[in-house]
């Protein structure tokens, strides 16, 4: 299969490039590097171009005569989203808007969407995809929106699709060689190992009064070679005219704090913390039930706890503390 990744230099992106091109795919890479990393993927199959140059982008999908988009393409911050909707809805919505366009245009009848587990009302039980939605920031609302109107050109044009909803994405490639590197970063493990490298003096919780067992908010942590896994499987059942929506998470649930200890084991010593007030957006808590990913696609996490996932991020920072930057 001919596949384009839009924003396949990030983190996830870029994780299931390799695991595509080690699969026998074919794999390009638009990507306009605004957050990511021209070092996570091979030169030669990347195009430095911005999704709202709709020429160019159908030019290139015609070119390569791709033949299905994998759009990770977006912005994902959610106390940034609430600070600065304009851009958010600028660059998740109306750029997936000519993202569609361009592919109706260039003939491309397939898309992968990654969405996430924010547009989810949260709950004390599994999230399944068809618990109750209640995407509460700008970024969640995006994404909402943006699976909305793949749906709706899937029943007006005949797109086959698929929706990933991702829970937390976080740990580093087995040979320690590709990680997590945002600027600014926002997501909690890597903040976390930025206070042994010495790069932060504390890691802020914000918030411990959820109606938690520990009163911090509690997610469902991923490796990111698992997503990877999960893509290449989802991409290859997309069928025409058709679409599924699936989650990918462990069904396991950890708490800012659990992080924050399960950390501690790994480097082999304290972390400090320090708590500040609630972060607008969060809810108390997100849990992936992906029971539908793993019946109709076979689709098994490698990596099982959370201490597997740290320690494959420490891997990564410790050999790389100021990310991909040389």
């Amino acid at each position: 299969m001919r596949i384009l990744a839009t924003g396949g230099a990030g983190f996830v992106g870029s994780a299931t490039v390799r695991r595509l091109l080690k699969g026998g795919h074919e794999v390009f890479v638009y990507d306009n590097l605004s957050t990511g990393h021209a070092d996570s993927v091979p030169g030669e199959l990347l195009c430095r171009a911005d999704l709202d140059d709709s020429e160019r982008l159908v030019d290139f999908l015609r070119s390569k005569q791709i033949e299905t988009v994998m759009h990770f393409a977006g912005s994902i911050a959610v106390g940034e989203s609430v600070e600065d909707p304009r851009s958010y809805y600028r660059n998740n919505v109306i750029n997936s808007q000519i993202l569609l366009e361009s592919m109706l245009e260039a003939d491309v009848g397939r898309i992968l969407f990654s969405s996430t587990a924010a547009v989810y009302a949260a709950t004390d039980g599994l999230l399944t995809e068809d618990s109750a939605k209640d995407p509460d920031s700008p970024y969640a609302f995006s994404k909402w929106a943006i699976e909305k109107m793949i749906a709706d050109f899937s029943r007006a044009y005949g797109l086959g699709y698929g929706v990933l909803r991702y829970f937390n994405a976080c740990g580093g490639s087995e040979e320690g060689r590709f990680g997590e590197d945002h600027h600014p970063e926002t997501h909690l493990i890597p903040l976390v190992l930025k206070v042994p490298l010495g790069q932060r003096e504390f890691i802020g919780i914000f918030g411990n009064d959820y109606p938690t067992p520990d009163g911090t908010c509690i997610r469902d942590y991923i490796h990111v070679d698992d997503l990877a896994e999960a893509h290449l499987l989802a991409a290859e059942a997309i069928t025409p005219g058709r679409g599924s929506v699936y989650n990918i998470g462990t069904g396991t649930g950890n708490s800012v704090l659990e992080v924050i200890e399960t950390a501690q084991d790994v480097v082999g010593e304290k972390i400090a913390t320090e708590i500040l007030p609630r972060r607008a957006g969060d809810a108390a808590r997100l849990v992936a039930g992906s029971e539908k990913l793993r019946s109709e696609l076979g689709w098994q996490p490698r990596y099982k706890n959370l201490r597997e996932i740290i320690a494959s991020a420490w891997q990564w920072h410790q050999a790389n503390p100021n990310g991909y930057e040389k």
